[in-house]
């Protein structure tokens, strides 16, 4: 141990050095007493870092902070992290600039690397939610997302806990209690990181109390209707909060020393609607960013920059219900060319080809019905990512669920019992009727 860093409510964090190789690095020590290792490897933190360090090599990965070792001491049940060693979180960064900002420059290179973690993050599965100046570390120029306490698997089922966040980054769903949130409070929270950059050493929505944070995001944003955000208007009722009436004040005229572009980028992050905020990786594309270099950082079979609107998910959804479809007839037409090719056989293999016929359908039909649920679980994979949208998954599987009814029958009612007439008519096997039936 060299020096202690810092700590809060649930750890200290020291500056070491690896005796074998004399590399400086970040021991997390953990005050919560463990009684054994599997207790210790089911951590939030634990489980979403060696994920997130173990995938493959895209751009994103590096701004996530990676967790070298952990270790447990069984006889004391203490648990440490070892993670790579960063020399300052951009709350300190800040400090060193006062009493001037940051310029935009530099701005703008923390945000895009920060977008490019969270890009990365998102993309397979989690989200943060407890983003701030503090969990942002640097060193040198390189910018990379700390401390996974709070970290939540997107696909996991709420409720989940109401306190996340510090308050001046956390997001209005949240300050609402509701518990069905998502990774739009990892986009919520990196817009208000981002105006403190302009505004340092005072946040954009300050308060002593969650009650007056909300209120200042009124002063600014103005009050939300139905329209602009109606699940946040019942969310309130439920609770018993009345928004006040205040009306919109243009951010430009708060942060004065922010460009047009970059006053853009905050209005797409800092929506009273966590559905209408930009995701991750739409907002890298952003024009605040076009002089930054830009590579393809996101390879995946499921689209996920595609426009989530009820037309454009019947498309695909209806698409790929066609190509099953076109496969099932191919399928059901070889089947009976197969069969037609060897009607000139003896009639002691007519019985064998009348079971391999009857196994094969029995086989094509498994096989369809596993390519319906492959092309539902990879639809229900795009449209977890993003927070909303259950009912219209189930609204979708409806609609699949009443067209292959009328495709199965009308399947078993023409082409199913036609195929075995066109049997019994050309090989004339009168003896097979129980079977035919």
């Amino acid at each position: 141990m060299i020096t202690r860093l810092g700590g809060g409510s649930f750890a200290d964090v020291y500056k070491a050095r690896e005796k074998s190789t004399g590399e400086l690095v970040a021991i997390k020590i953990l005050k919560k007493k463990y009684k054994k290792w599997e207790e210790c490897i089911e951590l939030r933190e634990c489980k979403s870092l060696q994920i997130l360090n173990k995938t493959s090599d895209e751009k994103g990965k590096d701004n996530i902070i990676k967790l070298k070792r952990i270790i447990f001491i069984n006889k004391t049940g203490v648990l440490n992290l070892v993670f790579e060693f960063m020399e300052k979180d951009l709350l300190i960064l800040m400090k060193s600039y006062e009493p001037k900002t940051l310029p935009e420059t530099k701005i703008k290179d923390i945000i895009y690397q920060t977008l490019l973690g969270l890009a990365y993050m998102h993309k397979y599965g989690f989200f943060h939610r407890d983003l701030k100046p503090e969990n942002l570390l640097l060193i040198d120029d390189k910018v990379k997302i700390a401390d996974f306490g709070l970290a939540r698997e997107i696909r996991s089922i709420p409720p989940y806990t109401e306190y996340v966040s510090t308050r001046y980054y956390r997001a209005p769903e949240c300050i609402l209690k509701s518990t069905n949130y998502n990774s739009p409070i990892d986009i919520w929270a990196l817009g208000c990181v981002m105006a403190e950059m302009y505004l340092h050493p005072q946040p954009l929505f300050y308060g002593a109390n969650e009650k007056e944070v909300l209120f200042r995001i009124c002063s600014i944003l103005g009050t939300p209707t139905y329209d602009t955000w109606s699940d946040g208007i019942q969310q309130a009722n439920y609770i018993g909060f009345k928004f006040p009436n205040s009306n919109k004040i243009e951010l430009e005229k708060i942060i004065t020393n922010a460009s047009e572009e970059a006053i853009d980028l905050l209005k797409q992050m800092l929506k009273w609607d966590p559905n209408q905020r930009e995701t991750a990786a739409n907002l890298l594309n952003h024009k605040f960013f076009e002089n930054m270099q830009k590579k393809d950082y996101i390879n995946s079979s499921i689209n996920r920059n595609i426009d989530f609107n009820l037309d454009n998910c019947k498309i695909f959804y209806n698409k790929s219900n066609q190509d099953i479809k076109s496969k099932q007839n191919n399928n059901f037409d070889q089947s009976l060319n197969d069969y037609n090719n060897d009607k000139e056989k003896d009639k002691a293999k007519i019985d064998n080809n009348y079971e391999l016929t009857d196994s094969l359908f029995t086989v094509n039909k498994d096989n369809n019905d596993n390519n319906n649920k492959n092309e539902e679980n990879n639809f229900s994979k795009m449209l977890n990512d993003t927070d909303g949208f259950n009912k219209l998954l189930n609204q979708l599987k409806q609609e699949k669920y009443e067209e292959d009814k009328d495709f199965e029958k009308q399947k078993n009612s023409n082409n199913f019992n036609n195929l075995f007439i066109s049997i019994e008519q050309k090989l004339d096997l009168n003896n097979y009727d129980s079977k035919q039936s």
